[in-house]
């Protein structure tokens, strides 16, 4: 199969937004890195996809162009190849990396889509698949990452998604421990990308004052970020420019 001229810029995208990068980076960026595992046999480096396959014709990243095969690189370099079945794809741009549940070892936070059942927010590790969130279910639906943190300061992990950034616009936070996801609140009216969009737009800061998620109002009128403190949500407002610049300013807290 010829590869799309997309999925060159896909795969150029990837690469300059970290796919290909050690897992350092994305740890330094979530503000939780911790010491390196000791058995380095069995510590994620790198995640990327392979397997590029058009089987999935949903196309809500620019193409009809997805992904077949996750693959780790572990710090001794072996290679780990964890090749979808038929039914699945991974609907993402690039994999990330973050230490979820606090053992020096990062697991990997991908979008891993059922053909017939939609999008699901996944977790693997160096064994293959921990964990997912349920897949929407309906076809053609999809989720767009935010990001990783202790939103709360409860010393565990949350993960964060916009269900249906297109549709629902629905912000979901799952807690992640012992090897489980959790569902813990909801807000509606919010997105982070646009139909065909080759990216997707804010995530996760810290400014000095706990994480803070950046995200647009569902209209794309308002450009906001906000705080979880487990009980409810702390928003302040940036401002009438939603443009990709204006959230990377947002993200490095100008």
């Amino acid at each position: 199969m010829a590869v799309a001229p997309r999925l060159l810029s896909r795969l150029l995208c990837a690469s300059a937004r970290g796919a290909l990068q050690p897992a350092r980076l994305w740890l330094m960026s979530l503000g939780v890195m911790t010491a390196v595992a000791p058995v380095w046999a069995d510590v994620i480096a790198e995640a990327r996809y392979a397997d590029p396959t058009d089987r999935y014709a949903h196309g809500v990243l620019g193409d009809a162009i997805e992904w077949g095969t996750l693959e780790l690189v572990m710090q001794d370099g072996e290679v780990r190849r964890f090749v979808l079945p038929r039914d699945h794809v991974f609907e993402d741009i690039a994999p990330r990396l973050a230490d979820l549940d606090g053992d020096g070892a990062p697991e990997v936070m991908v979008v891993e889509a059922d053909i017939s059942a939609g999008a699901a927010f996944a977790i693997y590790g160096a064994e293959g698949k921990i964990t997912e969130t349920p897949h929407i279910g309906t076809r053609n639906r999809w989720l767009a990452p935010v990001g990783a943190a202790d939103l709360d300061g409860d010393g565990v992990i949350e993960i964060a998604y916009v269900d249906r950034p297109h549709l629902a616009k629905t912000l979901r936070i799952w807690r992640y421990q012992h090897s489980t996801l959790t569902h813990a609140v909801d807000l509606r009216g919010v997105t982070n990308h646009r139909i065909g969009e080759t990216d997707i737009a804010g995530g996760i800061r810290e400014c000095g004052n706990g994480p803070q998620l950046v995200l647009a109002s569902e209209d794309w009128s308002d450009l906001v970020a906000f705080a979880w403190d487990g009980e409810a949500f702390i928003f302040e407002y940036l401002g009438d420019d939603t443009r990709r610049p204006a959230f990377a300013r947002a993200l490095a807290c100008q």
